[in-house]
């Protein structure tokens, strides 16, 4: 594009929760320039935003300083006020992180540690009568509390945000799977089978295909989307009791993953879940799910190799807690130990896209590429739902830049 030449129009690939965002943002902020957002699917939030646990992240977890800290604190308040605006439902439930023995102390002190630097307001440390004071049902020696730690419906949340898209004079085009994208000078052309569509910049948030996408663009192969399922129980009705509001491990610093943990939801439901296997399909929500070229590309990324040699004993706890029920559930019921294999049902899978660099290093923060006039979300995992009108912000100030020259 040459220089001074104004933007008129901006695509965003995505119509999962933080594409509809950025697109958002996009259409109430930059007066003049057209949005349209695009997807495959024929409704929004279909894949990770539509498969999440609805839980609103506090930022107890994220180092200080980063991405994920910043605009996880900024997106909680954000979204808080947003669902009050919009009636959305929004219940401060809080939740607890657990420690069961005392090897577990030192890392839930740097929990406590990181949570306080990252500005998360009223933690209370905990023993083991305050705990059961808040959880019953809970054991644990110990226990860091986060009583603004909430629950929302994402999916409503992300509704909500592509009508605000349409009202302000955007577009939502749906059934449109991006299968080629063509940068020229003075234009991005995007391409689903015989449909052309041409902005003057483009915005990627594709979420499990997003590798791909920013690769139609002539991005760079890394990080690669390597697809993890995540499989949940939900606790049967009447035996929600169990569980007031969200109950966590300690997670281990060598994973990204939160390990099984108790999830209420917003319908007064409760699921227990997940674990992390390698899925077969990016959109795989059932074990039978396989798509061949899913599975080459992840075999073939020379990050998934390495990182399966390094951590193939987790990897294996983690499948066999799939094909076993009471496997799974032992994991479980070191937090409440009444639990029975009878208290628990099947509940709906998501696939988490978990970047992977080169090296076999998980990409654990935010990730945002430019090439010339187009910005790809290459990672954005947990807590991005939380933090997606914060991550617009930083989107659209990062577009604002290419708009300068």
């Amino acid at each position: 594009m040459s220089p001074g030449r104004s933007v008129d129009s901006v695509g965003v690939v995505g119509a999962g929760i933080v594409g509809l965002a950025v697109a958002r943002r996009i259409a109430q902020q930059l007066p003049g320039v057209r949005v349209t957002v695009m997807d495959k699917e024929a409704r929004v939030a279909v894949h990770q935003t539509g498969h999440n646990s609805g839980v609103v992240h506090a930022g107890l977890y994220y180092s200080p300083g980063s991405l994920k800290a910043i605009l996880c604190r900024r997106g909680i308040a954000m979204l808080k006020e947003y669902c009050t605006e919009r009636g959305l439902p929004y219940e401060e439930c809080g939740k607890l992180v657990v420690a069961v023995d005392a090897s577990e102390l030192p890392a839930l002190e740097r929990i406590a540690e990181r949570a306080t630097a990252n500005g998360v307001p009223h933690l209370r440390r905990l023993g083991p009568e305050g705990l059961r004071e808040l959880e019953p049902h809970a054991v644990g020696i110990a226990a860091l509390h986060s009583p603004t730690t909430a629950i929302t419906d994402f999916v409503s949340v992300a509704r909500a945000y592509a009508d605000d898209v349409v009202a302000a004079g955007g577009r939502v085009e749906l059934s449109f799977p991006v299968d080629a994208i063509r940068q020229l000078p003075d234009r991005v052309e995007v391409r689903s089978g015989e449909r052309l569509l041409t902005f003057d910049r483009l915005v990627v948030c594709a979420g499990l295909q997003s590798d791909r996408v920013a690769a139609l663009a002539g991005d760079s192969a890394e990080p690669a989307i390597v697809p993890f399922r995540g499989e949940y129980y939900s606790l049967r009705p009447g035996r929600e009791f169990l569980v007031r509001g969200l109950i966590y491990p300690v997670p281990d610093p060598a994973y990204p993953f939160l390990g099984v943990h108790f999830t209420k939801r917003v319908g007064g439901s409760v699921d227990v879940g997940p674990n992390a296997v390698l899925a077969l399909a990016r959109e795989g929500y059932t074990p039978g799910t396989i798509r061949v070229r899913d599975v080459r590309d992840a075999l073939a990324w020379p990050g998934f190799r390495r990182l399966a040699r390094r951590h193939w004993r987790m990897g294996a706890r983690e499948v066999a807690g799939s094909l076993s029920t009471r496997h799974y559930l032992r994991f479980a019921r070191k937090y409440v130990p009444e639990l029975t294999t009878d208290d628990v049902v099947r509940a709906p899978a998501g696939v988490r896209a978990q970047a992977v660099d080169r090296d076999g290093s998980l990409v654990d923060d935010f990730r945002i590429s430019r090439l010339d006039n187009v910005l790809a979300v290459r990672n954005a995992p947990s807590p991005a739902a939380t933090s997606s009108l914060a991550i617009a912000e930083h989107v659209v100030d990062r577009l604002r830049e290419t708009m300068a020259g």
